[in-house]
């Protein structure tokens, strides 16, 4: 079975790869803040966490969004 390389991955793949791999501690913090607060949602209450998560996809990625 052939790995496939970045080159022949469609975003969307690379997206879920780097999500749960690459990323999975800032996923994990982003989840857990979202979890602790589901129940009294306030606007930005997990932004922190969300920011670092995201810029880890970015960087991840290799793209600038």
């Amino acid at each position: 079975m052939n790995t496939p390389t970045a080159a022949t991955t469609t975003p969307l793949k690379r997206l879920a790869i780097h999500s749960t791999s690459t990323c999975a501690a800032q996923a994990s913090a982003y989840g857990k803040c979202i979890l602790a607060t589901y129940t009294d949602v306030t606007k930005d209450v997990c932004k922190e966490d969300f920011a670092k998560f995201a810029k880890c996809l970015r960087d991840a990625m290799g793209r600038k969004w």
